[in-house]
């Protein structure tokens, strides 16, 4: 093998957004994630929506719901759209 090509490996402290904490071996000392293993749908059963920007709280006041709300004041009116000619 050559010398020197090779990364440094650290005591990696990573820390999800729900809270869990835990330590690994990475290339960085210290990593910030938005969702883990105890966290991700996949592995905990748990439907879980991932909005770490807020997009879903925006696309609700702009659009409101599907269940036939009104739309927030403001919002951009959207036009239907036209039917295709045959």
């Amino acid at each position: 093998m050559k010398a020197k090509i090779h990364p440094k490996y650290y005591d990696c402290h990573v820390h999800c957004g729900c809270g869990n904490n835990f330590e690994t071996r990475a290339t960085v000392k210290e990593l910030r994630v938005e969702i883990c293993s105890s966290c991700h749908p996949f592995y905990s059963g748990k439907q879980k929506f991932v909005d770490s920007a807020g997009r879903i709280d925006s696309f609700m006041r702009r659009y409101g719901s599907s269940s036939g709300a009104k739309p927030v004041a403001g919002a951009p009116a959207v036009a239907p759209a036209a039917a295709p000619q045959a």
